[in-house]
């Protein structure tokens, strides 16, 4: 489901609603302050629900004088009615029927729990929120949009009694704009108390960060139990400051948190052909995009043994989110390796900036004034459904080049109908005589050098890692990735009970079950070990204290030893795949069936150019031996 927020209908389409009832009841808060309301309902509200709108105070005078205060207050039944704490929702409205009495005007009390997606929804989303996950991404999460809320029956309401031009009393901004372009003037806008908390503090700086609330928070305030901050809570600023960046276990721990809804979203995203949205928000929200990037420009830099276990956790809930996952976070890596123009160009703002990168086949570069004309046909574009840059090989006069290009001025072309890896997405691209500035194509040796650009701004050793470093570590990290997942299944399947011929029996009692299990388990286990020794050798190259020796500095027998194990991982993976699909029988080939997306999504991993077992072997045979490598590349 893709995530939207609703639009208000125009104020032409908006219907008359007419007075249904009115009766009144005095009100008596928790705190003691009562007051009496005169409630009325309604016919012909345009979503059908059954609204109220409470007259307080002298209304009436109010409304002659030609502006009552008015607010606009949404359901919450845990805030309103238990006294939730997690939220401001109670104490908001307690605070607005005693604005409202002593001015006069009209409290109207909107049936849209949870900002519109419901009270079951919103419990949800509190889940969310307890494993990291602000409000809003939540929401986005759950297939839901930031804020569905539409305020047409609002307004209905309000033109009904006259109210044509109000005080409106909050601090959410989508609130006045909704009004305004419903035809209902706000003549002021008085702020609400803020109600702040240790348990609401994160609800609330998310309303002030996200959607421009107008809340002053009181920054000595720590969230406390019950704020919504689980073991994966979400930084989502700028992370200059070391305090605020997470470590290796607590990225893990991130993304480990967003494992069961990528399971739940996994036939969706094969379907689309791509990520759903609420998928690449909780990937944004967790910070996986910042794993790599610099800290001077909003990242966590982490380096590579993060990078790799997180594609790994990954492919665990979906092998289509953990590739392109991997390769966005790797990209923005690769942005900055650019010069300082273009960095301040792509990371304006602090955000990370998605770019799907590509070089089969190699595009052409002519050179015109002011930069370059460039024509191309480029495949397997990853990333491309959620990017706004490219960046494309092309080659001028021999020499091998990378244009940075924005996705709006290339043409998509809907290319990538496969069997496994479906949800990536990674379409063609294609541009006709596209003119690219000059400041925007770089020689490709420089970029992928140790003295790139990139590394005269940022002291991170990472950055100066030969730029098929990474590359190297998606492919096997989302083969383990899908092996685990793919045993974890089987063993589930294995245990649990079942009935035939009315006897109950599990089928792990059987000796052939144990043993394929064993055999299964087994090969994960020598694909772990191979991936630990592989990324071991990558990890140790970005330290400090190692002066940022690249892979490509290791003598011969090392690196030939760091790609076997990657490949070799990657072999024990897919064969572990094939025992378990052995041995599950004939409903794990549903199509609604995980092991089989599995299988197929594996089977695509082992073709990728960076898994290819024959040229491996060979090259990594002969630095073993000592006859020096052939393939330049390797």
């Amino acid at each position: 489901m893709t995530a939207v927020a609703h639009a208000p209908l125009p104020h032409a389409a908006l219907p008359a609603a007419t007075v249904r009832s009115r009766v009144t009841v005095p009100l008596r808060f928790p705190d003691g302050y009562s007051t009496t309301a005169e409630i009325l309902t309604f016919h012909g509200l345009a979503d059908g629900k059954e609204h109220l709108l409470l007259a307080l105070g002298p209304w009436e005078q109010a409304l002659l004088g030609g502006e009552p205060m008015v607010r606009l207050h949404s359901e919450c039944m845990t805030g309103d009615v238990f006294g939730s704490e997690r939220c401001d929702c109670g104490p908001q409205l307690r605070e607005a029927a005693e604005s409202i009495t002593d001015a006069g005007g009209f409290l109207l009390y909107l049936r849209q729990e949870g900002r519109g997606i419901g009270l079951y929804a919103k419990l949800d989303a509190y889940e969310l929120q307890d494993q990291g996950l602000d409000t809003y991404d939540a929401n986005l999460a759950l297939g839901h949009g930031e804020d569905e809320r539409d305020y047409s029956a609002a307004a209905q309401m309000l033109e009904a009694l006259g109210a044509t031009s109000i005080r409106l009393l909050s601090n959410n901004p989508d609130k006045a704009g909704q009004l305004i372009a419903l035809g209902i003037g706000v003549g002021e806008k008085v702020p609400t108390g803020v109600h702040l908390s240790a348990a609401n503090s994160r609800y609330l700086a998310a309303k002030r960060d996200r959607t421009a609330h107008t809340l002053d928070l009181d920054p000595r305030v720590a969230p406390g139990p019950g704020a919504g901050a689980g073991p994966a809570a979400v930084v989502r600023n700028t992370a200059k400051d070391a305090g605020e960046v997470p470590g290796h276990e607590e990225m893990l721990t991130r993304v480990a948190a967003l494992v069961p809804a990528l399971r739940a979203a996994a036939e969706e995203t094969e379907g689309l052909r791509r990520l759903p949205d609420a998928t690449v928000a909780s990937l944004n929200a967790a910070g996986v995009f910042r794993i790599l990037a610099p800290a001077a420009v909003g990242g966590y830099g982490l380096g590579a043994e993060t990078y790799g276990e997180a594609v790994r956790h990954l492919a665990r809930g979906c092998a289509s989110t953990a590739w392109t996952a991997g390769h966005l976070a790797e990209h923005v890596w690769m942005l900055a390796r650019w010069p300082q123009r273009v960095q301040d160009e792509v990371f304006a703002g602090g955000r990370m900036p998605l770019a799907a990168a590509t070089a089969a086949p190699v595009g052409t570069a002519r050179k015109v004034p002011g930069g370059y004309a460039v024509l191309g046909h480029w495949s397997f574009a990853s990333g491309i459904m959620h990017s706004e840059w490219a960046l494309l090989a092309v080659q001028q006069d021999g020499q091998r080049l990378q244009a940075l290009v924005p996705l709006a001025d290339l043409e998509l072309v809907d290319a990538w109908h496969t069997d496994g890896l479906r949800g990536t997405g990674s379409n063609d691209l294609r541009a006709t005589d596209l003119f690219v500035p000059e400041y925007r194509v770089m020689d490709w040796a420089l970029l992928s050098s140790a003295d790139n650009p990139g590394s005269l701004i940022h002291s991170d050793p990472l950055i100066r890692t030969p730029m098929a470093t990474l590359l190297n570590l998606v492919a096997p990290a989302a083969a383990l990735g899908s092996a685990e997942y793919a045993v974890e299944l089987f063993r589930g399947q294995l245990l649990a009970p079942k009935v035939k011929n009315g006897v109950e029996f599990r089928q792990a009692e059987s000796p052939l079950a144990q043993a394929r299990y064993a055999r299964a388990a087994g090969l994960v286990a020598s694909a772990q070990l191979h991936w630990e020794a592989g990324l071991s050798v990558v990890a140790a190259t970005v330290q400090p204290e190692s002066g940022g020796l690249p892979v490509s500095g290791l003598p011969e027998g090392e690196r030939a030893a760091f790609r076997l194990s990657l490949a070799l991982s990657a072999e024990a993976a897919q064969e572990a795949v094939r025992v378990v699909l052995a041995g599950s029988g004939g409903s794990a080939h549903r199509l609604s069936h995980p092991l089989q997306r599995i299988q197929r999504d594996v089977g695509v991993l082992l073709n990728h150019p960076t898994l290819g077992l024959d040229p491996i072997l060979e090259q990594a045979g002969r630095g073993l031996l000592g006859l020096g490598f052939t393939a330049p590349s390797f």
